[in-house]
């Protein structure tokens, strides 16, 4: 899925508290993705899974739509699906919110933090945007094929955010995206999340003084490095994109990928704290976008 490479070092602090998403909801909605099994892309599973997250998105205020493509992978062709929630706004301006829902092929990989905790907050945060009138349209985005199908490189990975990215591109799409925050693993007990040090550095800084505005700070580390992941492809594009990555997922990071990626290690705290920080994000840069 994502390798390591760079180490760096930057700053954070801490102060306030609100805004209308529950932990405890993303939790149980999480819980619920979880419940499907293994969620490889092409899978029995992940088709329920898909009709599942459209239902939940049917019943609030946003426009629903599929990206449906077929992935060239190294085990033959696979059908995958990105689903997008949009909540239109008045300025012609994007902010995209991003996650993948897929798990890793691997007997046993239940992904409750790796495809789980995306699914369930993206699910929430949909159910926090709706019915309110906005400036930007906030686009969220679930990705299919995160996952290698068989060993990480750059075709065989990141299916879903490669296919959108290029697609949004040939629309004229991409020119309109102010931001976009990618997450992934946000949903450990042990909350820390890295400075993705490819991530562009206005939108990072944008998203930290958020999270202490919201007294969260400490959740998110003046450490980091550089991984691959779904905001990648969006990067190379010329968008203004960050990930938000807890990387160090039980002792270190023995928990990822593994069987252990259970439920009971996730806390409805982490997904308020990351919930709470990109509501407060999100009207930053409604309000001004970012500093250069």
């Amino acid at each position: 899925m994502h390798r390591a490479k760079t180490l760096i070092l930057l700053a954070a602090s801490t102060t306030a508290i609100a805004a209308d998403f529950n932990g405890e909801r993303a939790l149980r909605l999480t819980t619920d993705a979880v419940a499907f099994g293994e969620r490889p892309s092409g899978s029995a599973a992940i088709g329920k899974t898909q009709a599942w997250i459209l239902l939940q998105l049917r019943k609030l205020q946003c426009r629903v739509s599929v990206d449906e493509f077929t992935a060239v992978t190294p085990v033959g062709p696979i059908k995958m699906r990105n689903l997008i929630a949009t909540f239109p706004g008045t300025s012609g301006k994007w902010i995209v919110i991003s996650g993948h829902y897929d798990t890793k092929a691997q007997a046993g990989f239940l992904g409750a933090n790796d495809g789980g905790s995306s699914t369930g907050f993206l699910l929430e945060m949909a159910r926090a945007l709706s019915g309110r009138k906005r400036k930007d349209t906030v686009v969220l985005a679930f990705f299919d094929g995160e996952e290698a199908v068989r060993e990480w490189s750059d075709t065989d990975s990141l299916y879903g955010s490669r296919h959108l990215a290029q697609k949004w591109n040939s629309e004229g799409n991409v020119a309109k995206i102010r931001a976009l925050i990618n997450v992934d693993m946000i949903g450990d007990k042990g909350l820390d999340i890295l400075r993705e040090a490819s991530s562009n550095f206005s939108l990072i800084r944008l998203i930290w003084r958020s999270a202490r505005e919201m007294g969260y700070g400490k959740y998110f580390l003046d450490s980091g490095m550089a991984l691959e992941d779904d905001h990648q492809p969006f990067l190379h594009l010329g968008v203004a994109a960050a990930d938000l990555i807890d990387f160090n997922y039980g002792p270190a990071n023995s928990w990822w990928h593994t069987g252990q990626d259970t439920i009971d290690k996730l806390g409805a705290g982490s997904f308020q704290a990351v919930g709470d920080t990109l509501l407060r994000a999100i009207e930053h840069l409604e309000a001004s976008g970012m500093e250069q």
